[in-house]
């Protein structure tokens, strides 16, 4: 297993601090993407319009039942 080194919430600045305000604000806490997001925040932009590429046409079940079976299948715990 891999362990990144991601930029603490108290070091944030500029698109990072933004990045994490959103999540606080909305989620009440910094999601763990978010805070890998942070060592590349230019990348989030791409990875959410590859996101919405995939997604646009699937219905929301497919996607659940596709992403369920790809983390099964990687034995994922997360």
């Amino acid at each position: 297993m891999s362990f990144l080194h991601t930029i603490p919430p108290e070091e944030a600045v500029d698109e990072v601090r933004n990045l994490y305000d959103q999540d606080l604000q909305g989620k009440g806490y910094i999601a763990n993407y978010s805070r890998v997001f942070s060592l590349r925040p230019e990348v989030l932009g791409i990875w959410r319009q590859l996101q919405h590429a995939i997604r646009r046409n699937m219905r929301l079940r497919r996607y659940e039942l596709a992403t369920l079976a790809a983390t099964l299948a990687m034995k994922c715990s997360y």
